[in-house]
Formats: C-alpha cells, sequence, structure tokens
C-alpha cells in the first residue's frame, strides 16, 4: 500500500494549499501548488450534458469552473524530479483576468514550504507543452528569460516541443515557444518519444489525443510495491474517469477515448494511485470498477 508521510488533513478550501505526501515503491512523491484558474466548463466536459457536469463541477456565473494547478515532487535518494511546474508568472493583466489566473501560491513557494530549493530540482518532466503545464520554468529576470530550475534537466514529448514552437493556427492558443526555447538554447532540454524511461522508475507513455504528443507519468510502474501514475490532461480531474468523458480540448476524440478507455482500466485493474492535474479537492486517489463504470477513491 502507499501511505502518507505526513497526516491526512481535511480537505480545505481550494485557494489554500498544504502539502500532501505519498510513497510509490522508493520514490516519495509531494503535491504542491502553482495556483488557480478557470476554464469553460462546457469545454472542460465535451459532449457530457451539463445537467451532468454541473453536479460534479459547479460553474461561476460565467460558466467557468475552477481547476488547480499542481506540479508535483519526487523525490529518490539524489534524484529530485518535478512532474509539470504549473503556469508560471509571464502574464499581461489581459490574459491573466481572461484565464482568471489566480497564484495564490507558486511552485517556487511550495517547493521551499517542503524544504526544496529551485536549484536542488535535477530533473523536470513535462508531460506535454501547453502553457499551464510549463510556464513556470522559466522566468524574466534582468529584462531576458532564463530558467527557474538553473540545474536540472527538461525533458518534454519531442512532437510537443516541436508543436510549441511552431503550433500553427489551430493549435496556436494552446502553447508559447517562449516556455522552451529558452530551455533550448541553453542545452537544458531534451524530447522523448513512445515509452521512454527518464530514470529507472520513471516512465512516459506518449499517447496523444487530448494533443498531439500527450504523455503519462508513470513511478514504480515494474517495481515492488504500488505505482503511482499521473495523468496529467488524459483525466485531468477526479470526475472525468468514465472513458467517453473526454474534455472539447482535446484535439483527436476518437485517440482520446481509446487511450482513455486502456489506460483507465490498466490503472483500475492494478490498483494505481493516481496523481491529479486540475482537480481542486484531490491531489491523489484511485480508479475502481464499479459495476460497467468507474469510480473514483480519494487518498491512498
Amino acid at each position: 500500500m502507499l501511505s502518507r508521510s505526513v497526516a491526512r488533513v481535511p480537505r480545505l478550501h481550494p485557494m489554500h494549499w498544504q502539502p500532501e505526501t505519498i510513497r510509490a515503491g522508493e520514490w516519495t512523491i509531494t503535491a504542491l501548488s502553482d495556483g488557480h484558474l478557470r476554464l469553460d466548463g462546457g469545454s472542460m466536459w465535451g459532449v457530457v450534458p451539463a445537467t451532468i457536469w454541473r453536479k460534479f463541477t459547479p460553474p461561476d456565473e460565467d460558466n467557468t469552473i475552477p481547476l488547480a494547478l499542481r506540479p508535483f515532487l519526487a523525490v529518490r535518494g539524489d534524484d529530485k524530479v518535478l512532474i509539470e511546474v504549473g503556469v508560471g508568472e509571464r502574464w499581461d493583466p489581459k490574459w491573466r483576468a481572461i484565464y482568471r489566473i489566480e497564484r495564490d501560491q507558486t511552485v517556487e513557494r511550495t517547493l521551499r514550504a517542503v524544504g526544496v530549493a529551485p536549484e536542488e530540482i535535477t530533473h523536470v518532466v513535462a508531460s506535454h507543452c501547453h502553457w499551464d503545464h510549463i510556464g513556470a520554468q522559466v522566468v524574466e529576470r534582468d529584462g531576458g528569460l532564463t530558467p527557474l530550475f538553473v540545474n536540472a534537466r527538461h525533458f518534454a514529448p519531442t512532437i510537443e516541443i516541436e508543436m510549441a514552437k511552431h503550433p500553427g493556427h489551430a493549435r496556436s492558443g494552446s502553447y508559447r515557444a517562449e516556455d522552451v526555447e529558452p530551455l533550448e538554447r541553453l542545452g537544458m532540454l531534451s524530447g522523448y518519444s513512445g515509452t521512454a524511461d527518464i530514470l529507472p522508475g520513471l516512465r512516459a507513455h506518449v499517447l496523444g489525443g487530448h494533443s498531439d504528443g500527450v504523455a503519462l507519468i508513470t513511478l514504480n510502474e515494474e517495481g515492488s510495491g504500488d505505482t503511482a501514475v499521473f495523468w496529467s490532461d488524459v483525466v485531468p480531474t477526479s470526475h472525468h474517469i468514465q472513458p467517453s468523458y473526454v474534455m472539447a480540448y482535446d484535439l483527436d476524440v476518437v485517440r482520446s477515448f481509446e487511450q482513455r478507455s486502456e489506460w483507465i482500466a490498466r490503472a483500475a485493474e492494478n490498483a494505481w494511485i493516481g496523481m491529479l492535474y486540475h482537480d481542486t479537492d484531490h491531489a491523489f486517489g484511485r480508479i475502481r470498477r464499479d459495476g460497467r463504470r468507474y469510480a473514483f477513491t480519494p487518498g491512498v
């Protein structure tokens, strides 16, 4: 069983943060925060009727729903790995207001709260290169753009790196070249494809569907003890666990459904612990079979 290294705390209002930590094999995994944003509820739920999704994620008057921005710190020995980093600070007032970005916490601040400085991070692993997932890896200082995690090797799907630099009209709203180009110029960014072992016991599975190269990240997939899976936007919240609940944001709905069907079933069969990036209430939880559908059990 995965076990917490800190006492379980009651769920707080989404604007508050307290560290939650689990173990998966030799990995200690801590949920961090880079704040919150709001996106259109209908877009987050695709073809799911509003009479259903509004019960799960009640919208504001503008039909938006709150979404967490939750990086994860995975530590094993000398390896200090960030899985996703958050939205970051480089937003002018117009776009900050449109997406209602609220950085009540930041990845840097929550890292320091658990005793880790940004310069101690050894690896940064991105599941894909949408701005709400990688914007915090580059900061503006002294009039230029520079990495926040100056000693880390950065990894992202190869196709996602290319999309960030050359998104084309259809994808331009999801990517910013400035999130990856400073890292590339410094030789700090490496691409991966297919099934890639970033480190022993830390594996990336490029799936596509939501974006051209979105990946799931697994920890301790083949070791003794539990496996943890970072769901990224393949399963953005604990309410999106039915395979047919595909977001309207997904580029390839058929591929998303196929990949979600396979991986949700695999996670349920093996009782994997899920790591949820956008869920405002739950950082961790397991998916299980419940008749012909799936159910979610928070925590470990």
